[in-house]
């Protein structure tokens, strides 16, 4: 077990450095620079931009110098938000949609492991076909479909809460429940697929022939291996439902990181741009190893080599 989550560190490591060489290297692909604007400004003025932070050194020194900055954590200076750091913005967004994205987690597991146990036991009746209808619509419905939906049911006709500004906590659900709705849709038809393989299985049948409860059968039994393939979604699916979703994050007016990066891009800001991304990349190799770790010690039978 050492030996796997050493080789998948060092392995998570190379992605981060493969991650930041590319995101580095296409951003200064691109036409034009981080000070580039509809209206013109002195040459003079650019230069001295430029000059100040570091643009005009070649290229080379350029990727060096902020390679030994992320080493330090240190993410640079943002180009676009005069004396504020990429690390400090990401500070204060993040933890927006963290709230955001940790409820609408919450809701998705509470929502899609029950839906695809149930869906599973009651195969071919009412309950299986109603649940498989949701999830269909959950998984192939947009989210800013469902947002807008939401807006106009809970907030304009029946006005049980506002929209448009942040206000904390009790801001947060509609945009929670509208981020849960696709992975509360994929989780139950993963579960469900997953249940009615293991409720095949001999060891199954043993277990009714012993005369236990089909309570005991599903949830001690059947649940542990039918919810593999859930652990493994897990990984990017809370890292990339953490930080945010611009479009949900749009029409509910919450200043979280997705909304941020995509005015990053619009700003053409290199550092935050290249920030942010590296920050998303490190919460997804993250939890993609945390779920690698859980699989080793919930199923003895997958070995970690």
């Amino acid at each position: 077990m050492r030996r796997y989550i050493f080789r998948r560190v060092i392995s998570s490591l190379l992605t981060l450095f493969v991650v930041i060489t590319l995101t580095f290297f296409m951003m200064r692909a691109i036409p034009g620079g981080p000070f580039t604007d509809e209206k013109a400004i002195p040459a003079f003025v650019l230069e001295k931009m430029n000059a100040r932070y570091g643009l005009n050194d070649p290229l080379y020194t350029q990727y060096f110098r902020y390679l030994m900055n992320v080493l330090r954590f240190d993410l640079g200076p943002s180009y676009r938000y005069e004396g504020m750091t990429v690390n400090e913005l990401i500070a204060g967004n993040f933890p927006v949609s963290a709230v955001v994205g940790g409820i609408a987690l919450v809701l998705a597991l509470l929502i899609g492991i029950p839906a695809g146990i149930i869906s599973a036991l009651k195969r071919g009746h009412w309950q299986d076909r109603l649940a498989m209808i949701l999830a269909t619509l959950g998984v192939t419905v947009p989210g800013f479909v469902i947002a807008a939906a939401l807006v106009y049911i809970f907030a304009w006709r029946l006005g049980w809460v506002t929209v448009g500004f942040w206000e904390g906590t009790s801001t947060a659900i509609l945009p929670a429940i509208t981020l849960a709705g696709y992975p509360a849709a994929f989780i139950s038809r993963l579960v469900r697929s997953g249940m009615l393989e293991v409720l095949g299985q001999d060891y199954i049948r043993t277990a009714y022939a012993k005369g236990l409860r089909e309570r005991s059968v599903v949830y001690i039994h059947a649940l542990k291996n039918a919810i593999i393939p859930v652990i493994t979604y897990l990984g990017p699916l809370t890292a990339g439902i953490l930080t945010g979703s611009f479009v949900v994050e749009q029409v509910f007016g919450v200043p979280g990181l997705g909304t941020f990066f995509v005015t990053s891009i619009t700003n053409r800001d290199y550092t935050t741009i290249m920030g942010v991304t590296i920050f998303y990349s490190a919460l997804l190799v993250s939890f993609n190893l945390i779920a690698d770790v859980c699989l080793g010690f919930i199923d003895p039978r997958i070995k970690l080599r």
